[in-house]
């Protein structure tokens, strides 16, 4: 193999590390396998031709895990269910973002918290997950789960550590303790969660395997560039792609980093069942990828414009913003943790319940009014009523998801213009 063969999986020049933003330019991509083409091609085939039965054989072995590759050997490419050169340059460089010795891409954010869950766990253990949660997973957790034998524990995000001690509590009563799942910042309040204090409760606790379960932070608010849970003791970080990573409003994607040991059963599991991304939405996410660190920088920046512009104002009851945490309190504690910046989603309460949030929605138009969040434009929507409205009533009261919150996701468009709708809308109310 030549030197240039070599490069494209290069990680440092001399002693110099590379950094993600500028591996996402070429890692896992080798130009000479096409044509010389500066870009991975869109590899639209559900199959790929043997060279030998030798190799048709030893293909299988490896990727159904019936042996680990040898010294030097790779899986190769068999069928776009398993791997497809698209679907590995991209769990190549997403894995860069979290130093994370593997990724696995599914086809939307749910299927890989689902394939987590049903990858690690077992009928009759339990899940103890953080709350608020995005209403997709809080559907997950009361509706489809209990189906499959899996008892779940929640316990509200941004409180004392005491909730956790008592999920803990509450879970055992219930059976053994199968993973632990964290959504923080949480959707939408920005409620944090200490990984590293629930790294800590978990380490002495065996599921019914006799092992540790697995702690799952779903990274998607923050990640991959503002928070990274591995360094706090996270086993399995998950993200919507859909969101920052994937960037622009047009894909639904999912992915999943960590450990060998924790990810291995989570792509056995995707062969078998098949949520496995398509090649042409992975090219799309190579390309977002290219310019995440300089979107996720943009947005933060916008977001500290409009979040301090709402503060200020008269019709807006509270900002729940990162960057407003009160010095010494405990959420400010494990912001300054493991939060590397604000980030650019955040909650608001207006003035006058559900009617006054509905005339300022309804009086937005440089706003879209639409559910997601992540996109180079600014999307605004009414949790209670769309994203969350099928999560109990009192669970979003405890949660703080009230009739007057509005979730706003800041874009990159020109902040003043931002000012401006926001203000001609706020006089609805």
């Amino acid at each position: 193999m030549t030197d240039q063969k070599k490069n494209f999986r290069r990680s440092k020049i001399g002693n110099h590390v590379l950094k993600p933003e500028t591996q996402m330019m070429g890692y896992g991509f080798d130009p000479t396998l096409s044509e010389g083409s500066l870009k991975p091609p869109v590899f639209l085939t559900s199959t790929f031709v043997f060279e030998s039965a030798e190799h048709g054989r030893d293909f299988f072995d490896v990727v159904s895990g019936r042996r680990d590759a040898r010294p030097g050997e790779e899986a190769g490419l068999i069928y776009s269910r398993f791997n497809n050169p698209d679907m590995e340059v991209l769990e190549d460089r997403l894995a860069l973002w979290d130093d994370a010795e593997m990724a696995i891409v599914y086809s939307s954010g749910m299927a890989a918290i689902y394939s987590a869950i049903m990858a690690h766990m077992k009928p009759g253990e339990v899940l103890i997950y953080s709350q608020p949660i995005y209403g997709g997973t809080e559907t997950l957790m009361l509706n489809v789960l209990p189906k499959w034998g899996i008892k779940t524990v929640g316990f509200a995000a941004n409180r004392s550590v005491e909730a956790i001690d008592e999920a803990f509590e509450k879970a055992a009563e219930l059976g053994p303790i199968g993973m632990v799942l964290a959504e923080t910042p949480a959707n939408p309040t920005n409620g944090l969660v200490d990984i590293a204090y629930l790294a800590s409760k978990l380490k002495d606790v065996r599921n019914s395997s006799g092992e540790r379960p697995p702690l799952a932070v779903d990274n998607t608010f923050l990640g991959p560039v503002w928070q990274k849970p591995l360094d706090h003791g996270a086993d399995i970080v998950l993200y919507s792609m859909t969101k920052y990573i994937g960037g622009h409003s047009d894909l639904v994607a999912g992915g999943a980093t960590g450990p060998t040991a924790y990810l291995k059963p989570m792509k056995a599991l995707r062969g078998a069942i098949g949520n496995q991304i398509d090649p042409h939405t992975c090219w799309m996410v190579l390309r977002s990828l290219e310019t995440l660190k300089i979107r996720m920088e943009k947005a933060t920046d916008n977001a500290k414009i409009i979040a301090e512009y709402l503060r200020d104002h008269d019709k807006i009851e509270k900002v729940h913003y990162l960057g407003f945490l009160e010095p010494g309190s405990d959420a400010h504690a494990v912001y300054s943790r493991q939060c590397l910046a604000p980030g650019s989603t955040f909650a608001f309460d207006v003035k006058g319940g559900q009617a006054g949030a509905f005339r300022f929605l309804n009086a937005l138009t440089v706003l879209k009014l639409a559910v997601s969040l992540g996109g180079t434009e600014t999307l605004i929507s009414h949790p209670a009523s769309t994203t969350h409205s099928g999560v109990p009533k009192e669970l979003r009261d405890i949660a703080g998801v009230s009739d007057a919150l509005c979730r706003v996701s800041v874009g990159i468009e020109n902040a003043s213009d931002l000012i401006a709708d926001l203000e001609q809308a706020l006089k609805q109310v």
